[in-house]
């Protein structure tokens, strides 16, 4: 088979495995529509590995590869295909969507096991991932928009998915409508392409781009723009980003699956993708580096204070996704993909991790509860310490090298651009004192009252509760289900976990500066004409940010240890010390409640206006006016319909006199 089949295939696994779960539910036994949803999404990155075999076997100048399914619509100049892009951006993208979701599934079959709705959370998972992999192999902007679409749909349906939680349902709600307004960018984005290059194909833009449009040109800066509005409601990036701690209402594999391989790394293949719109509309490029370098800067600040367990993690996805785009903004582009994979595996695998803490916890999320659980959840804590260390890129681990590649990239560049790097740095700092505030806070230190039970083997139990309300629960269908998994108990959860782990410690070896030079050598195919692409800071310059990103993350490590472990009293000495700092980080910078002050409520009242005033004077009246009109003409018609034919001879004689008197008036 040729790279295309192949790429078909990964589409069509996922989607048969929704589809037989979703039509054939009643007649799988126990958990089975697990396997079948980890089945279909294995079987998918088997045949991604052989569409990256049949690209690897080609030139580089010959990787991108297209196949038509059929023509969707050709009429009138528009040309629109059923058709996917098999090159090596989609086939590295296909590999970590794939690969990482494989082990979710798996890990899901253990963690949602007692769940009334266990079969609907294998199909909503295996629509996910087919959205989400239908969207990096688009071959137009069509196609993309409604992969774009399916996911943000997705979305909607996991995080709500305990749809009986009034919490689930509200950041359900939040997450679609923030994505929708990103869907309008997007849109608006492929009419504009369409307008001025007269096509929908993503290589034929590709090609035109450059002839068409010059530098920083109206037109292009501000398809950039809406390109990037998409981008940045997508991967939660400021001011769009509310949505994204509010998506941990949702169960925790459905949290690792956003956060890690799917929908958030969607903008930074958007930016990536499109980098010849990028590389001409460089105020758009700009704009996309400094909100990057902001989103990561606000979301750490965040994630140093806040105590639900899951939102800290939500806000370094935030964070590190920042990284990413300040990374194609700059056009460190094979940087930004490499620390999207060695993410996906260090964030999947700390979002596993506090499920099965939260499964010991009977479902409580604070870590001002946990403590000391490296006895009681020795696996669990040590690969949650794995995954802390590669978050703050601990020297040798895999965040490691793909964080400090990004700023190195930013210092080669120089001149404004060592603000990205200075800024990275900062946020990297705070990055390591938040990773092991969680690791210091849950595994060391004295064992809480549920870690001691566990140690003599009484898992702890309380009345199933939200844990963001403390609101009283059941579990029944809408609702978790009654049971807590661990990882020490569940083999599925501990080979998923197991994996990651791996890929946490060791996946950064594959691009080592002037060792290996893997990925960036097999996405040149994709980047070839780029004019970013191949400028690459000197391997002595990579060894020096290297160094620096090494001291920070020790000490980022060391000041984590003194406040969240050694000296924990010193912590709260701090908090006292700046109550109102404190308050204004733990009210997330108030972004929300600017957001309500601004638009939610002015829409609203604008509504209400609308309701109150406009429909029933203005609406109501025209209607009234219309209604009243056609009553008039409709009285005359029927005076004049006199059935007498004097009277019809007389109106035609008038009408034909008056056409005669104009022509005679006009013909003057």
């Amino acid at each position: 088979m040729d790279a295309t089949t192949y790429g078909w295939l990964i589409l069509a696994f996922p989607l048969a495995g929704s589809m037989i779960i979703a039509f054939g539910w009643k007649l799988l036994p126990g958990r089975a529509a697990g396997w079948i949803g980890t089945a279909a999404i294995g079987l998918s990155f088997l045949v991604t590995l052989g569409a990256l075999f049949q690209i690897l076997g080609l030139p580089a100048e010959e990787r991108q590869l297209t196949d038509s399914l059929y023509d969707y619509a050709s009429a009138g100049g528009l040309d629109i295909q059923m058709n996917i892009l098999v090159d090596p951006l989609s086939v590295f993208m296909c590999l970590v969507v794939s690969g990482i979701s494989t082990m979710i599934h798996l890990y899901s079959i253990s963690y949602v096991t007692s769940d009334r709705g266990f079969n609907r959370f294998f199909s909503y998972l295996n629509f996910f991932v087919f959205s989400m992999l239908l969207l990096v192999l688009a071959g137009n902007i069509v196609l993309l928009i409604v992969g774009w679409a399916f996911v943000g749909f997705a979305s909607y349906a996991l995080i709500s998915f305990w749809y009986r939680r009034t919490t689930a349902t509200e950041a359900g709600m939040k997450a679609f409508v923030i994505n929708v307004v990103g869907d309008i960018g997007l849109v608006l984005a492929a009419l504009f392409i369409f307008r001025e290059l007269g096509t929908f194909d993503l290589l034929a833009i590709f090609e035109q781009a450059p002839e068409q449009f010059s530098t920083n040109e109206g037109v292009v800066v501000l398809i950039g723009i809406l390109l990037l509005v998409g981008a940045f409601a997508k991967s939660a990036q400021v001011p769009f980003h509310t949505w994204l701690p509010d998506a941990m209402e949702g169960p925790t594999p459905v949290s690792a699956l956003i956060h890690a391989a799917t929908m958030v790394t969607a903008g930074v293949y958007l930016i990536g993708r499109f980098y010849p719109i990028f590389e001409i509309a460089l105020t758009a490029a700009d704009i996309a580096a400094i909100v990057g370098l902001v989103t990561l800067l606000i979301a750490a600040t965040i994630a140093l204070v806040v105590t639900d367990n899951k939102r800290i993690i939500a806000y370094s996805t935030m964070s590190q996704i920042g990284y990413m785009i300040m990374g194609v903004g700059i056009g460190a582009y094979s940087a930004a993909f490499f620390h999207l994979m060695t993410h996906a595996f260090f964030k999947a695998l700390l979002f596993m991790t506090a499920g099965s803490v939260i499964g010991a916890m009977a479902n409580r999320q604070n870590i001002d509860l946990m403590g000391g659980f490296r006895r009681s959840l020795p696996f669990t804590s040590a690969l949650l310490i794995i995954g802390c260390l590669a978050l703050a890129a601990f020297p040798g681990t895999s965040g490691f090298f793909s964080k400090d590649a990004i700023l190195a990239f930013a210092e080669y560049r120089g001149g404004a651009y060592w603000v990205f790097a200075i800024g990275g740095y900062i946020g990297a700092l705070m990055t390591a004192i938040y990773a092991f505030r969680i690791g210091f806070r849950i595994v060391a230190g004295p064992p809480c009252e549920v870690a001691r039970d566990l140690e003599q083997g009484v898992h702890h139990h309380v009345e199933p509760q939200n844990p963001a309300t403390g609101e009283a629960e059941d579990t029944d269908v809408g609702f978790p289900g009654e049971k807590h998994n661990i990882a020490e108990d569940n083999w599925p959860m501990k080979i998923a976990m197991s994996v990651l782990g791996i890929g946490a410690l060791f996946s950064g070896y594959i691009q080592v500066p002037g060792v290996t030079d893997v990925l960036h050598t097999f996405l040149e195919g994709s980047f070839e004409d780029s004019k970013l692409y191949f400028e690459q800071p000197t391997d002595a310059a990579e060894w020096r940010g290297l160094a620096t990103g090494a001291l920070i993350s020790l000490t980022g490590i060391a000041i984590a240890h003194h406040f969240f472990l050694r000296n924990r009293a010193a912590a709260a000495r701090l908090q006292a010390r700046l109550p109102g700092l404190h308050t204004f980080l733990a009210n997330k910078w108030y972004f929300d409640e600017a957001i309500d002050l601004l638009i939610v409520r002015p829409t609203l009242a604008f509504g209400r206006w609308c309701d109150s005033t406009f429909e029933r004077y203005v609406v109501e009246g025209l209607v009234s006016g219309a209604q009243g009109v056609a009553k008039g003409g409709n009285s005359a018609v029927r005076t004049a319909q006199s059935g007498y034919l004097r009277s019809y001879a007389l109106l035609l004689f008038v009408g034909f006199a008056g056409l005669g008197l104009y022509f005679l008036i006009a013909g003057s």
